[in-house]
């Protein structure tokens, strides 16, 4: 069976929307590497509605020397939308054919390597809560955002993770790997 597999850019405070403002001064090598490695191991990628609008307008024209730019735009993509209609312009970007948990599901059953949700704070949500998400990356950066979205909400259901993997970069921050783990 796939793995699903979520990464988000995440400050301390629990930012984890538009980390562009956070994360520029932030980003270092050994970041760049882990992504890196992250990508070598996925053929399918699931976006929300509107990272694929957001990306669809960027990535497919950034340069093509950049290494996710490079996989992001060849790679299979998959949209959870109930407002798009297709087909979608971006290369290899397909609408899901049903509600995004059957979906996925039916995506892990498949043979490919690792399904990766990028961006996507609400598909994150869904599929963690669901138990659909099998491993869940914060790259924390050593900033208080102050403001922004958050991953986790007052109201969340009580949900126990495991420490799958840690480690600090020399910029300090902090990735941290979570798999879910059966409630007690």
């Amino acid at each position: 069976m796939r793995k699903v597999t979520a990464g988000l850019f995440h400050s301390v405070d629990g930012v984890v929307s538009e980390p562009f403002k956070f994360q520029f001064d932030s980003f270092d090598a050994e970041l760049g590497e882990g992504l890196t490695r992250m990508i070598n191991t996925v053929d399918t990628v699931v976006l929300g509605r509107v990272s694929y609008q957001e990306w669809a307008g960027y990535w497919p024209t950034a340069p093509q020397d950049q290494d996710f730019a490079a996989f992001i735009n060849p790679v299979e993509k998959f949209v959870a939308s109930r407002t798009l209609t297709g087909p979608l312009e971006w290369e290899n970007s397909h609408l899901m054919d049903a509600p995004l948990e059957d979906f996925v599901a039916g995506l892990k059953e498949r043979d490919g390597g690792e399904i990766a949700v990028c961006g996507s704070i609400s598909v994150v949500r869904q599929l963690l809560f669901a138990g659909l998400l099998d491993s869940l990356q914060l790259m924390t950066h050593p900033v208080i955002a102050g403001s922004g979205r958050r991953l986790f909400e007052d109201g969340d259901p009580l949900t126990r993770l495991v420490l799958q993997d840690q480690s600090t970069t020399s910029k300090g921050n902090v990735l941290s790997t979570y798999g879910v783990r059966a409630n007690d």
